[in-house]
Parts: C-alpha cells; sequence; structure tokens
C-alpha cells in the first residue's frame, strides 16, 4: 500500500476545515487522505476535495490529525499508530495528553489543540499543548499545520481548560450577544430580516475594528460612548444589570466544565 504523509482521521465539519486550510496553504492534494467511516460523508467529502483521496479505512501513514468525537479517540489513535504514525495531533475536546499517549504508545509524539468553530471560515483560535515527548520540530509541525486555520497559541495543558471556556464557548457568546440585538431591533419595529443584517454587520465591523486594535477593547468602547449620549446610557443600563459580570462567570463555568469533562 502507497505510504501516505498525514491521514485525517474524521471527515467532520472540523476535519474538513483542517483538510481545506491544508489545500489553500498549498499542501499537496496527494499527501492527503481523510479516513471517515460513515458512507454519506464520504460522498460529500469527495464531492468538496476531488483530488483528495477520502476511504473508510486507515492506509499506512507517518503523521495523523485525529478528528472524531471523544469516546472515539483511543481507537482512532491506535490505529493511527498501527498504521505507522509516528505524529498525532488530537482536536477532540477533553482528551488529555495522557489519554492520547497511551493509545498511541510509545514512539508516537502526541499534540493535544483546541480549535474554536470560526476555523470553518479560516478564522480560528486555536490553543496547542505538546506532549513531553515533543521536540521543537514536532511542536513546529503541529503549529504549521493548525494555523492553515487562524491563529495558534502554545499553552501548557492545564490551560487548554480555561482556553476552552473562553475561546472554544467565545463563538457561542457572540451569538448569544446577536440573538439578544436581534430581537431588541425586532421589539424597536425593525422586521426580522432587515434585524439580522443589522446585526450582522454590527459584529462585523466591530470585531473589525478590535482586529486591528486588540489590546484597546475599552479604548474602542469609550470611543462610541459620548458622555450623556445615546450609547453611555445604553452602557449603563448593561452595568446595572451585572453583564461584565454575566460574562466572566460564564466563561468560569466553562472552564470548570471542561475541566470536569477531562476527569471523566
Amino acid at each position: 500500500m502507497e505510504q501516505r504523509t498525514l491521514v485525517v482521521v474524521g471527515g467532520g465539519n472540523m476535519g474538513a476545515a483542517l483538510v481545506q486550510g491544508l489545500l489553500a496553504a498549498k499542501r499537496d492534494a496527494s499527501s492527503i487522505v481523510v479516513c471517515e467511516t460513515s458512507a454519506e460523508r464520504r460522498e460529500v467529502l469527495r464531492g468538496m476535495f476531488p483530488r483528495v483521496e477520502v476511504r473508510d479505512s486507515m492506509p499506512k501513514c507517518t503523521e495523523a490529525i485525529v478528528a472524531v468525537k471523544p469516546p472515539d479517540v483511543p481507537a482512532a489513535c491506535q490505529a493511527a499508530s498501527a498504521a505507522g504514525a509516528v505524529r498525532v495531533v488530537s482536536i477532540a475536546a477533553g482528551v488529555r495528553l495522557s489519554a492520547l499517549q497511551h493509545a498511541c504508545g510509545t514512539g508516537v509524539r502526541v499534540v493535544r489543540a483546541m480549535p474554536n468553530t470560526p476555523a470553518l471560515v479560516g478564522l480560528a483560535a486555536t490553543a496547542m499543548s505538546a506532549g513531553s515527548g515533543c521536540d521543537d520540530a514536532d511542536r513546529a509541525w503541529a503549529r504549521e499545520l493548525l494555523s492553515c486555520v487562524g491563529m495558534v497559541v502554545e499553552v501548557e495543558e492545564p490551560m487548554l481548560d480555561a482556553f476552552t471556556g473562553l475561546v472554544g464557548s467565545g463563538p457561542a457568546y457572540a451569538f448569544y450577544v446577536a440573538e439578544a440585538l436581534r430581537d431588541a431591533a425586532i421589539a424597536e419595529g425593525f422586521d426580522a430580516e432587515t434585524s439580522a443584517a443589522l446585526v450582522a454587520r454590527v459584529m462585523l465591523g466591530a470585531a473589525a475594528l478590535l482586529d486591528r486594535e486588540p489590546y484597546d477593547a475599552k479604548g474602542l468602547r469609550e470611543r462610541v460612548t459620548s458622555p450623556n449620549g445615546t450609547t453611555a446610557a445604553g452602557i449603563a443600563t448593561l452595568d446595572e444589570e451585572g453583564v461584565r459580570e454575566a460574562f466572566v462567570s460564564a466563561v468560569r463555568a466553562a472552564t470548570q466544565r471542561s475541566k470536569e469533562l477531562g476527569d471523566a
């Protein structure tokens, strides 16, 4: 059987996003194989990536990205190791390095990573933590793979729970705000379609400004907030309702839940 460089185990949304990112980064399509158990999903993937081999079984390989559901990770790691993988990145939530290393066995360098859902549009924030057997070359390899869908930061493994609580869950917090603003717009008389479009533009524009000045969220807010103006009235209401504290509590709760899932 032909030796393959990289196998993506799991062709769901995140696995497909990584393949898309790798191809956009000019990775040779012939060096990528997607291993997917669902026949229906395999057909979808073949339509998405006509130059990439999509199959239902693990080929021989040297590297693997494990992008399956957490309960399926041990089997996926074992299969990758048996197929010859010497480097494995897992993007499964809550599966710790110790479990990855145990499943892969000795001699396989493992990296645990957590990309968030904007990976689907190439705007992920990903945290990665390397196993004790990894050297600088292994870290650089993992970073290169993961950066194809956005920014990458390396952290110690215990910080992955906080990263999950903030960044992994963060898009849902932003969508929650968007839902609330849309409902508010409808309450003020806009129709549903216009409300949704206006809120999407507010979120997109604000994100673009913040991306340009990531260290100055407070300054950006203050520039919009004229003394005794309309925005000041709105911000005062948010403060009175404890919205800032609620977001802090939300991140704390999500972080704690991530720890609990890792301990399960």
